[in-house]
């Protein structure tokens, strides 16, 4: 038997919502294996989340851009400690210059970024300099880079804490630029999991049918009931995880963000959030002082 810690219990109720009770017997059920206990929580409906959300640490800000040929964008974020370094003029210079060099075809990697020069100095000795500067930690944590045969474009959101780019079919006609914007603000607002149901993995859709079934069963429907059921369920997730089935949000009629793009197609997208998947260190201002004071 896994032991049931306390930080473990923690963890599964900031990522479903769920009660501390709850949370720890549904850790005792499962032996300590958190993602079947969220499966579970979802399952006896006490989950109030679907998709993971972890405390995030990081501060900073995402940064993006297109080349002129509307070819080719990057999306990437740069970390700092706190909002207010994020907000210096220089460390927004940086990030700027950093897209601008992540841009070039011969940079495909962090490593590569970290490794080409601004004026002479290296990217990753820049941002120690300024490190040294600002007296704060700052870390260029992740990029995307897209490159097409159709086009791409980008939307930022927030000021810069969340960033995204979408690759289209056609031609980057000011008309087509309009719509995919339009549709990067869409993932920015809507989060969908999938560009379209083809890249729904068999592992998630069996896990969501297996969910749905056992809330079925707790509710007393029949079987023969529920395989007919479980066919609208699966429907409705491909309908909220799909970009291209989702109902475009600026849409007076219902209409699908494939119909409101016509002609053009979502290739792909990539969504950043400033800090997503960072976990944020807690800490005890009153014990840090009284540890200091007995120090």
């Amino acid at each position: 038997m896994a032991e049931i810690t306390a930080k473990l219990v923690k963890e599964l109720r900031d990522r479903t919502g769920a009660g501390m009770m709850d949370c720890k017997k549904a850790l005792g059920e499962t032996n300590g294996d958190i993602e079947k206990a969220i499966d579970l929580l979802r399952e006896k409906g006490i989950a109030k989340a679907a998709k993971k959300s972890g405390r995030t640490a990081a501060e900073g800000l995402i940064f993006d851009g297109v080349s002129a040929d509307n070819k080719t964008a990057v999306v990437l974020e740069f970390n700092s400690e706190t909002d207010f370094v994020a907000k210096n003029d220089e460390f927004k210079a940086l990030g700027a210059k950093m897209v601008e060099i992540a841009l070039r075809p011969e940079i495909k990697t962090v490593e590569d970024l970290k490794a080409a020069e601004i004026d002479g100095v290296t990217v990753e000795t820049t941002i120690t300099n300024l490190i040294a500067k600002i007296g704060e930690n700052m870390s260029l944590r992740r990029f995307e880079k897209v490159t097409t045969e159709g086009f791409v474009t980008t939307y930022n959101h927030l000021g810069g804490k969340l960033g995204v780019i979408v690759e289209m079919t056609g031609e980057a006609t000011e008309a087509n630029i309009t719509k995919a914007k339009d549709i990067a603000m869409h993932v920015a607002a809507m989060d969908p999991k999938y560009v379209d149901r083809s890249v729904v993995t068999t592992d998630d859709l069996d896990r969501e049918r297996e969910i749905s079934r056992k809330q079925l069963e707790a509710e007393g429907k029949p079987a023969q009931i529920i395989e007919k059921i479980l066919v609208g369920k699966m429907n409705k997730f491909y309908e909220e995880s799909c970009l291209v089935d989702q109902i475009f949000v600026k849409a007076e009629n219902k209409e699908t963000v494939a119909e409101y793009a016509g002609d053009i197609k979502v290739v792909s997208f990539a969504r950043y959030k400033v800090g997503e998947g960072i976990e944020k260190e807690e800490v005890d201002f009153a014990a840090e002082v009284a540890a200091q004071l007995n120090a």
